[in-house]
């Protein structure tokens, strides 16, 4: 049990509760028999089958914001002629998933730039799958707000406030960018870890100055008149969100991956293009209001999958390098550990979103 909790409580209490020793023994740098093993793997690569599958269950976890995969089913129709059965796990948010798959509970699951990286520093075998497109409009569903009868007006009034939102969440690197845009540090606001679906009543209430948060809880928040915006993350340069898999899941399921892949790719085109559709899943699934709905769907596109590229993995190599210069997290990582080699992405990832 304490196995499972090492990352969430990373993120969650910040460095002084968690165990140094084991922090850094699991950022230290591969010994001479690790790197030899890794190049083994890795010369050895164009030899190996991708088409593999063993598993017949693929544990897939969601958060609790909704997740489209999911309503539509569609990996349910593609996997149930190959006799594999698709079970779905909630998680509030992308920390509390990173921690499922930790504790061997999730195979895959969607997160955030943020999750991967806190996860990796707290010593867990995972590997990314897969990236998202971003756009030039991506980030106005992500917001930092305060009530509407609050005195801070702008956003440069953040500093020595209280800020509500997970640690080690997509809002981690989010806040981190947004208060270097204006020259200040995450030491110039507290933070007050807590799930957005948490803290969504008590904003509501008026009892949390800032908080950051985003859709549907944004959208809700709107259609009650209880939230003012003073800060999205338009422009903030995120690379955006992936999906994982555990290290050994990955290692023996290149064919499942490659399935999800394509699967995830052909969802994003007919979203796209059907975003009626999109809406009703949400309003059915979801048990959101329907003007809820068109608020969410105001602010959400469908840009696609985006592949493991070498230009996407720098992308998330510098999100985690300023985590590190910050001094959020206590070692600088290599985003490189956790990734599987080159041809086997090239193998499982449509050639069109490998760029």
């Amino acid at each position: 049990m304490i196995k499972r909790r090492r990352f969430l409580n990373f993120a969650t209490s910040g460095l002084c509760s968690f165990s140094m020793a084991y922090l850094l023994g699991s950022c230290s740098e591969k010994s001479p028999q690790n790197l030899a093993q890794s190049s083994l793997i890795n010369s050895t690569t164009a030899s190996l089958d991708y088409s593999g599958i063993k598993t017949k269950v693929l544990r897939m976890g969601y958060q609790s914001a909704g997740d489209l995969f999911r309503n539509r089913r569609v990996l349910e129709k593609r996997l149930e002629p190959l006799g594999i059965k698709v079970e779905w796990a909630q998680f509030a948010q992308g920390p509390q998933l990173m921690e499922g798959m930790a504790g061997g509970r999730v195979d895959v699951g969607s997160v955030g730039e943020t999750p991967p990286i806190f996860a990796q520093v707290a010593g867990s075998d995972l590997v990314y799958v897969v990236g998202t497109q971003r756009t030039a409009t991506t980030g106005t569903s992500s917001v930092i707000a305060v009530p509407p009868e609050s005195p801070l007006q702008k956003f440069e009034d953040i500093k020595g406030q209280e800020v509500y939102f997970q640690k080690g969440s997509a809002s981690h690197y989010f806040i981190l960018r947004a208060l270097q845009s204006i020259g200040l540090t995450i030491k110039d606001i507290k933070i007050k870890s807590m799930a957005t679906i948490e803290a969504r009543g008590a904003f509501l209430e008026g009892r949390i100055p800032v908080w950051m948060t985003g859709d549907p809880h944004y959208a809700i928040a709107e259609k009650m008149g209880r939230i003012r915006v003073i800060k999205d993350s338009v422009g903030l340069d995120s690379p955006g969100g992936y999906y994982i898999s555990d290290r050994k899941f990955a290692q023996e399921n290149p064919g499942l991956l490659k399935i999800i892949i394509e699967e995830l790719h052909a969802l994003d085109k007919w979203a796209d293009v059907n975003r009626d559709e999109v809406a009703k899943l949400m309003i059915t699934e979801q048990k959101l209001d329907e003007d809820v709905v068109a608020r969410v769907m105001s602010r959400r596109s469908f840009a696609g999958r985006r592949g493991l590229s070498p230009a996407l993995i720098a992308e998330q190599q510098r999100v985690a390098d300023l985590f590190f210069q910050e001094g959020v997290i206590p070692k600088k990582i290599n985003i490189q550990d956790a990734l599987l080699p080159p041809d086997l992405y090239a193998a499982i990832t449509p050639s069109e979103i490998m760029v």
